[in-house]
């Protein structure tokens, strides 16, 4: 852990916010700052379109000031019991757009309970994308792949996502 991630951590801790948590969407939050503050020095001011203040804000603290969206902007996270709605379809989503500036991240159940660690830390990269720059789907899985291949040295096979959202004519690329 480097000295950054160890204050932001601290910092976390301090503002109410406990990263250390032992369910499934706390690991995977936790594994996401970890490996967005790993990669934030190779990611510049914006990356694919992403505010990277703004991200890291929305990510670690919970709340950001948002261009995007306009003015600043509330983290809502929700983890309801049952699969219904978008649930039935998807293991996390985000609702757009942000009702009386808040934005809610949605964990379905099988979130909690299907996959890796390695896929849940992606989902919420990906989905935090949503949450601060909107709803283009390959906008946010090019940058949540770059986040890990900063931060990892490799990033999580998407290429059948990729192909299925019609990627490779957005003008996004994968690492």
């Amino acid at each position: 852990m480097t000295i950054r991630t160890g204050l932001c951590l601290a910092l976390i801790m301090l503002c109410g916010i406990s990263p250390i948590r032992a369910d499934a969407v706390g690991t995977a939050l936790n594994d996401a700052i970890i490996a967005f503050e790993r990669a934030r020095p190779g990611l510049g001011m914006e990356a694919f379109g992403v505010d990277v203040a703004a991200y890291g804000d929305a990510l670690l603290l919970g709340r950001f000031s948002s261009s995007h969206w306009g003015g600043t902007v509330v983290l809502d996270l929700e983890h309801p019991d049952e699969p219904a709605g978008a649930c039935a379809r998807f293991a996390a989503y985000v609702r757009l757009p942000p009702q009386n500036g808040t934005v809610t991240l949605v964990t379905c159940p099988q979130f909690r309970t299907d996959g890796t660690n390695a896929l849940r830390r992606l989902t919420l990269l990906h989905e935090m994308v949503h949450v601060v720059a909107g709803p283009d789907e390959c906008q946010a899985m090019a940058f949540a792949a770059r986040v890990e291949m900063l931060a990892t040295g490799s990033f999580t096979p998407v290429e059948r996502y990729w192909r299925a959202n019609d990627c490779d004519a957005s003008g996004y690329e994968l690492p």
